[in-house]
């Protein structure tokens, strides 16, 4: 007897595939893309700190990042030798920790002197007849880092030999040949021949760098009472050879060894290694170490571990705020994902009721819905992780192959495990027991279950708790995760509590409307009141998203607000044109030649004298006070301190005496910072200054002033000052700002050359130049970006999820006399009383949010992490941004509404013969 062929059944996953592949491709590219940014973002954040660390520490001037070993406790000339030295180059290298690593070209060795000595020649330039302070070095590598640009580089011989660099020459007028004698311990003179002249190859390096006066000459200046003295300091450069010169004169001796540190194999992950390092290098196991091998008094000197704690502190700073707007991407990007499967659970309601009713178990039909997804969403997922890889890899930003895989592996498999259970959890939640066929599934039927409420109400509790806590702690923690999550919470409870009162005032509304003609309005009002009861999740995501966009609105603001002041406390003005050198006078017609410049409003002339002694008498302190004393014209000061909102005051307070004698018995008012006015007290007090000596009585006290915005401060009437002589112009600025190169040409026109010109525009960018803050604002942006793309889509998939049911009550109106206009009104009408809603209390939410959190959060770190210690800026909160609780809003209403007339229009093209068809109960 011949079988009969069994019939093959066709695979679940399969046919499932095939009969809806529209479906599967969305949600396959929903996936990628929500895989592709959860895995970009800790790898973003790893490059950017990366790029920061490195940034930081190659950017730190030389005396900052340079680790120098040094040991006074060599005598005798063989032990300064060439050979011995290099000896114990390789030796200390060798004992370094292997997170610090050096660059060999940069780093150096030799000995110096350790005190300047006197240049004893009749035919040195000395200024106010005070000799040049000369320092003796023996630098290694002195070939290899410069250029010759006149005679000889220095050798051993009968006769010490050195160089000088080309600044240094020019300076002191020093050429080949020329014999420098500098004190000797034997109260002979040591002469000291110059054989050449050379040029710094790499001027800024750190060989160069780190002691400046070996490539440039300084022009130092000594306070006196009539005035100040000036006098050059520099360097001579004598061969390696001949370290034992330095042992012959008065100067003292060190040996050192200069090691220019690497940054090229640091991660942001290695900050606590390396910090450690340099704690054991500088006080620790390896100091002990280093004494052995080089000498008992020896020390490791370096501000590298300053600067890694000043980047550590910058990145404890940044990342809570950064992690905003992350864990407000993160919860609309599951919420949409969670929607996009009770979408799909919803669609298939009837299908799966069917296999229940036909014997299906709940299990089998999870089993079956968790491959479907699974076969979807984990492709699409790997995908995401892998254009991530790809796209986020630090090459251009300097730190290629800092970004890390295992974090970014995790995000994208949350992505894809959210994506790939939400539909079977739906459906089985909707299935977990038989339900009537066509039974209400509004909110004016469903009844919040006492579970939900625990629920609620333990949100309720952390999200306090979060505010609670980011309000008395701040952000400084950057491994408190709840602080970080707190606008997300808010927003939550906001959404729960939105549930369930916006029906009431959509019922309110609805009742006048049933007196108006038409049913249209009344009709879709009471619609809209008796909503699905599952539209918690849409409003979820819009005031998530509204929050987030808010909140980071704020910060972008708060940063841009914080930049201008600080760059407005850095200058003073919009410009500030000063020399380097103390009690340098301006020169003659350099105020007028600045007033002319392009862009130019007004100049004003202000005399600073730093280091004026000022001994407590309030305190009864013995130890005096340096503070800086400007002399100012009290009119046009007074003006610019009111412009530039630094420290205002009326000019009557600083009038003038009438006469610049009397001796020291005259009185002259001041206005002080607050430290010196508690430090005088209320009486008058003499000072001692260069501009003269008076006594002084604070009339007001102000926390800034635009001349020295960080520093205590005594403001005077230049008119009482015995000797004016203004040293600082502040310039002010026309409506169309400053011409930077004409100022400077001004400038150089007028004769002052040693005059530094510094524009405020230039000091803000100066504040963003740093990896750690651009990267994190990208960061930032892109959060807040996505979440408003995330916060459109969950839009649209409540306006598809309710579609069939729209377009079925569309048909049965339109049988009952419904024209085409009346039932594009009638859906637009109804979809947008809970848009309306969702974008007023999302914009509420986030206005408040800000409120509840800005005393929490500063913002100074972010906006000036390029610049530490520049200003004295030191808080920068939150502000409510106006553009970014509108626009948002805007848009959700717009895009509703624009959804909701092409939804309109699409059923009345389409027709009403399937919407009507015999038994459907939609």
């Amino acid at each position: 007897m011949a079988h009969k062929p069994v019939a093959t059944v066709a695979p679940w996953v399969r046919t499932r595939l095939r009969t809806a592949p529209g479906a599967a491709c969305a949600v396959a590219l929903l996936v990628l893309v929500t895989a592709f940014l959860a895995a970009a973002l800790p790898r973003a954040v790893d490059v950017y700190e990366t790029a920061g660390l490195r940034h930081a520490i190659d950017s730190a001037e030389p005396a900052d990042r340079v680790v120098e070993v040094v040991t006074g406790d060599r005598y005798r000339p063989h032990e300064v030798l060439p050979d011995r030295l290099a000896q114990d180059h390789a030796d200390i290298l060798e004992q370094l920790p292997p997170s610090l690593r050096t660059l060999p070209a940069d780093s150096a060795y030799g000995v110096r002197s350790t005190k300047r000595v006197e240049g004893m020649d009749t035919w040195l330039p000395k200024p106010y007849k005070t000799r040049p302070q000369l320092t003796l070095s023996s630098q290694s590598g002195i070939e290899r880092h410069s250029t010759l640009r006149a005679g000889r580089f220095a050798t051993k011989g009968a006769e010490p030999e050195a160089v000088v660099t080309v600044e240094t020459a020019e300076a002191l007028r020093i050429e080949p040949g020329a014999v420098v004698h500098v004190p000797g311990k034997n109260a002979q003179p040591v002469g000291i021949r110059i054989t050449g002249i050379v040029e710094p190859s790499a001027p800024r390096s750190a060989y160069w760098s780190y002691e400046p006066t070996l490539r440039t000459p300084v022009y130092a200046a000594v306070p006196d009472a009539q005035g100040p003295e000036f006098y050059w300091e520099a360097a001579l450069l004598l061969a390696p050879d001949a370290a034992d010169t330095i042992l012959r004169t008065t100067g003292g001796s060190d040996v050192y060894w200069r090691l220019a540190p690497a940054s090229g194999h640091l991660t942001g992950r290695d900050v606590p290694e390396l910090a450690a390092a340099l704690n054991s290098l500088t006080r620790g196991p390896d100091l002990v170490r280093m004494r052995h091998m080089v000498g008992a008094t020896t020390a490791v000197n370096s501000g590298l571990g300053d600067v890694v704690e000043t980047f550590s502190g910058m990145r404890a700073a940044i990342s809570p705020v950064v992690a905003v707007a992350a864990f407000g991407m993160g919860a609309v990007a599951a919420v949409v994902l969670a929607m996009t499967g009770g979408l799909f659970a919803s669609r298939r309601y009837a299908e799966l009721a069917l296999l229940r009713s036909r014997g299906g178990s709940l299990s089998g039909i999870g089993v079956r819905l968790l491959g479907e997804t699974t076969v979807t969403a984990v492709p699409a997922a790997a995908l995401g992780l892998l254009l991530a890889v790809l796209a986020v890899d630090g090459s251009d930003s300097g730190a290629a192959g800092s970004a890390r895989f295992l974090p970014a592996l995790a995000a994208a498999g949350g992505v894809a495990l959210v994506a790939v259970v939400a539909l079977p959890l739906r459906a089985l939640y909707l299935h977990r027991r038989p339900q009537l066929h066509g039974a209400r599934d509004d909110l004016v039927d469903a009844r919040p279950s006492r579970r939900r409420t625990v629920a609620e109400l333990t949100l309720l509790v952390l999200a306090v708790g979060a505010v609670v806590a980011l309000r008395r702690r701040g952000t400084g923690d950057a491994g408190d995760h709840l602080v970080s999550a707190a606008p997300v919470l808010v927003a939550l409870i906001a959404a729960l509590v939105l549930v369930r009162l916006y029906p009431l005032p959509l019922r309110w509304a609805a009742r006048p409307a049933a007196r108006l003609r038409g049913a249209v309005g009344y009709l879709s009002l009471a619609r809209a009141g008796r909503s699905s009861a599952n539209g918690a999740l849409p409003l979820l995501a819009l005031l998530v998203a509204l929050t987030t966009t808010a909140f980071g609105g704020s910060v972008l603001a708060g940063v841009a607000d914080a930049r201008d002041r600080a760059a407005v406390l850095a200058t003073g003005a919009d410009a500030r044109i000063a020399s380097p050198v103390e009690w340098n006078p301006l020169p003659a017609g350099l105020e007028r030649a600045v007033r002319g410049s392009a862009g130019v409003r007004d100049a004003v002339p202000v005399q600073i004298e730093y280091g004026v002694s000022l001994p407590s008498r309030v305190t009864g302190s013995v130890e005096a006070k340096n503070v800086t004393l400007v002399g100012v014209d009290p009119g046009r000061y007074a003006r610019l301190a009111r412009e530039t909102d630094i420290g205002a005051f009326p000019e009557s307070l600083l009038r003038s005496t009438g006469s610049r004698e009397g001796g020291r018995d005259r009185v002259v008012p001041v206005i002080a910072s607050p430290a010196v006015a508690e430090r005088l007290g209320a009486d008058p007090f003499g000072i001692v200054s260069v501009a003269g000596e008076f006594k002084v009585k604070v009339v007001a006290v102000r926390t800034h002033t635009p001349a020295v915005p960080d520093a205590d401060f005594l403001l005077v009437n230049s008119a009482d000052l015995n000797r004016a002589a203004p040293t600082a112009l502040l310039v002010s600025a026309r409506a169309g700002g400053l011409d930077g190169a004409a100022l400077r040409g001004a400038v150089r026109a007028a004769g002052a050359k040693d005059f530094t010109v510094r524009l405020r525009q230039e000091q803000r960018t100066a504040y963003v130049d740093s990896p750690m803050q651009t990267g994190a604002e990208r960061v930032y942006v892109t959060a807040i970006g996505a979440g408003a793309g995330y916060a459109g889509l969950a839009v649209l998939l409540s306006l598809v999820q309710s579609s069939p049911e729209r377009a079925t009550l569309l048909a049965r109106l339109r049988t009952m006399g419904l024209n085409r206009r009346q039932g594009r009104r009638l859906l637009g009408l109804e979809a947008l009383p809970q848009a309306v809603l969702a974008a007023a209390g999302g914009t509420l939410v986030g206005w408040a949010t800000i409120l509840l959190l800005a005393p929490g959060v500063d913002l100074v770190r972010l906006a000036l992490a390029a610049a530490p210690g520049l200003t004295t800026l030191d808080h920068a909160t939150l502000r409510a941004d106006a553009w970014s609780l509108a626009l948002p809003a805007a848009g959700v209403v717009l895009l509703t509404g624009a959804a909701a007339g092409l939804q309109a229009w699409w059923a009345a093209r389409s027709g009403s013969i399937k919407e009507l068809r015999a038994g459907d109960t939609r």
